[in-house]
């Protein structure tokens, strides 16, 4: 089988659906991943269960839990989470002509590296995603300004000069942001106080809208004055009036209107109280990701995390370890997929993280 290609084929420009369009299906929502960046640092792995048709999850809190998730592109929607798709342009290609459905939650902050230390540098972040927005669409690739972490160094001039810079560089690659403000689990709350006692000027602060609203205000300008629209991501703080109506990342709304099929409107439980997401399943695995922010609630040691990427087999059914799926149940799909075999030596840069 044929390496992953970096040229760039055709793409059909997205249909503009009417309401007569819209049917209701039954599709399986797959995130990948929350919980690690799948495309900057796992896309060898990804592509080889794409063409197996299944991966195998644990339960994050039971191993001895493993859940089988079929992936085939007439029952599957794809929602990638990454701040660095560049090796993964290829896969993106691939997967259009396989058929699959699929879009783009992108972070693009551009702190600075004491905040965010191994994030691709500026004008890399700009040009991957726009390689990213013109092969899928910038309807399908939804900028995150997330998390906004506030401190004497990132204060209300910075984000706003950082944003503008930001927005400038994507004009005509997005058409959605989605901010939030930082959340402090106990994980990187100690990170961050740790950052802080060793560079006072990074010491972060809590929110408050005395303080903090013109800032989330002004940001919702600048949006709307680049042509984007503004939304909050799993926000307790009330940003409505700042004039950021609350969001959804995996979006039935946005599903809609990018594929024309209704999916379940539930919202997923597993989730937090303010998150407005719909269900769907996680494939990626805690304490893998690389990119060693400081704010990152998915990593507990960033040792681990660079032990479990050493470890980590592209040919496995699981992305960490040698977890093995559960047989297909009756009601499992069965697509010719399963019998591709699986590829080994696909091709990715040695180096996924560019160096600042």
């Amino acid at each position: 089988m044929a390496p992953i290609s970096a040229s760039r084929p055709e793409r059909e420009p997205t249909t503009n659906l009417t309401a007569e369009c819209y049917k209701p299906v039954t599709i399986r929502l797959i995130s990948v991943s929350r919980r690690t960046d799948i495309p900057a640092f796992y896309g060898r792995w990804f592509m080889n269960r794409v063409r197996a048709g299944f991966c195998a999850v644990p339960n994050p809190f039971n191993s001895k839990q493993i859940s089988r998730v079929e992936i085939n592109p007439t029952e599957t929607l794809i929602v990638f989470w990454t701040r660095w798709a560049a090796p993964f342009l290829g896969a993106t290609d691939q997967l259009q002509r396989l058929g699959y459905r699929f879009y783009f939650q992108y972070t693009l902050v551009n702190n600075p590296t004491e905040i965010d230390p191994k994030s691709p540098p500026f004008e890399k972040a700009i040009t991957a995603f726009r390689q990213l927005a013109d092969r899928i669409g910038p309807d399908r690739v939804v900028w995150r300004y997330d998390p906004i972490l506030l401190s004497d160094r990132t204060n209300q001039d910075f984000h706003l000069e950082n944003f503008t810079r930001i927005a400038k560089g994507l004009k005509g690659a997005t058409q959605r942001v989605v901010v939030s403000i930082v959340d402090p689990y106990d994980k990187a709350a100690r990170r961050l106080t740790r950052l802080g006692e060793a560079r006072p000027e990074f010491r972060y602060r809590i929110y408050k809208p005395e303080r903090d609203e013109a800032l989330l205000r002004q940001l919702a300008r600048l949006a709307r004055d680049h042509g984007l629209e503004i939304q909050s991501c799993a926000e307790e703080i009330d940003l409505a009036a700042a004039g950021i109506e609350p969001g959804k990342c995996i979006d039935d709304r946005l599903i809609r209107q990018l594929f024309g099929i209704d999916v379940s409107h539930k919202k997923d439980k597993g989730q937090r109280r303010a998150c407005g997401c719909i269900e769907s399943r996680d494939i990626g695995m805690y304490d893998s990701c690389l990119f060693g922010c400081a704010y990152c609630y998915a990593t507990r040691s960033f040792d681990m995390a660079r032990t479990n990427h050493a470890a980590h087999d592209p040919s496995s059914e699981s992305l960490i370890g040698d977890f093995k799926a559960p047989p297909p149940t009756s009601n499992s799909s069965a697509l010719a997929v399963s019998a591709i075999p699986v590829q080994r030596d696909l091709r990715v840069p040695e180096i996924m993280t560019p160096d600042r």
